[in-house]
């Protein structure tokens, strides 16, 4: 299994910023973690993606974040990094870190979270 160990979060003012980080521990089962990223959920609503990042370094992010937050990782640590720069009320939400992993080069990805940290975007 992958343990993933968020931080970072806290209460900021709009406008300001922030950075989170994500851990990753696995076990010798876990033959590669293939991305790592970042979901959040705001109360009331869905779970969405907010960014991801592969072990080849390709990103994908969503459309509302594009230009504010930068995900990066250092593969020799398994952590991942996400700023956020110009943050928004909106932006208020539990941010969950998450891992795709396989087990061999032929097994399944498998889905990992962490348990959350709280990102409050308020004056």
């Amino acid at each position: 299994q992958v343990q993933l160990v968020e931080s970072g979060g806290g209460l900021v003012q709009p406008g300001g910023s922030l950075r989170l980080s994500c851990s990753a521990s696995a076990s010798a089962s876990i033959f590669s973690i293939y991305a790592m990223g970042w979901y959040r959920q705001a109360p009331g609503k869905q779970r969405e993606l907010v960014a991801f990042i592969t072990v080849g370094g390709s990103t994908n992010y969503t459309d509302a974040v594009k230009g504010r937050f930068t995900i990066s990782r250092d593969n020799a640590r398994n952590t991942v990094y996400l700023h956020l720069n110009s943050l928004k009320p909106e932006d208020t939400a539990v941010y969950y870190c998450n891992a795709e992993a396989i087990a061999s080069p032929i097994s399944p990805m498998k889905a990992y979270w962490g348990q959350g940290t709280q990102v409050t975007v308020s004056s």
